[in-house]
């Protein structure tokens, strides 16, 4: 599994400002359903009620907010470049400006995992974190972001 399997170029975007973390799901929501067809208020339900089991944001700004959803046969993502970092109860109550949503079937096991590894272990490198943030082009950032497995994997 690499990025190119989870990510389209439409599936990437660059927000300037969100009050919220609650806003930001709405966001990642309607981006979902720009991207790829979902329901935004059965997503924005999913996200929200994994959320309430614990925060998401991972620490060193970066959030790896993820749900089941329905209808969905293979494991989806989408990447988000917050201009402005918001408080999204990380661990390290750190601010999150980096925002990687992973959405997998409802009878998902093992690709949802293996895919939240994969984005983990590339957002915890820090020099890939910054590459990502010092290119406000949501091209660029798809491009990093679909190269940089198959770069590590070579």
């Amino acid at each position: 599994m690499n990025f190119m399997d989870l990510l389209t170029p439409d599936a990437v975007k660059i927000v300037g400002a969100v009050s919220s973390k609650k806003r930001l799901m709405h966001d990642i929501a309607d981006l979902a359903a720009s991207a790829y067809g979902f329901n935004a208020s059965m997503t924005v339900e999913a996200l929200m009620e994994r959320e309430s089991l614990g925060p998401t944001g991972v620490g060193h700004g970066v959030a790896l907010p993820h749900a089941r959803v329905p209808d969905l046969d293979e494991v989806k993502g989408l990447f988000i470049l917050l201009e402005k970092p918001i408080d999204f109860e990380a661990v390290d109550r750190q601010p999150v400006d980096l925002v990687f949503a992973l959405f997998a079937p409802e009878d998902a096991g093992v690709e949802h995992l293996k895919a939240l590894a994969l984005v983990s272990r590339t957002l915890r490198d820090n020099t890939f974190c910054t590459k990502l943030r010092s290119n406000p082009d949501a091209n660029k950032l798809f491009t990093i972001l679909t190269e940089a497995h198959s770069v590590q994997a070579a």
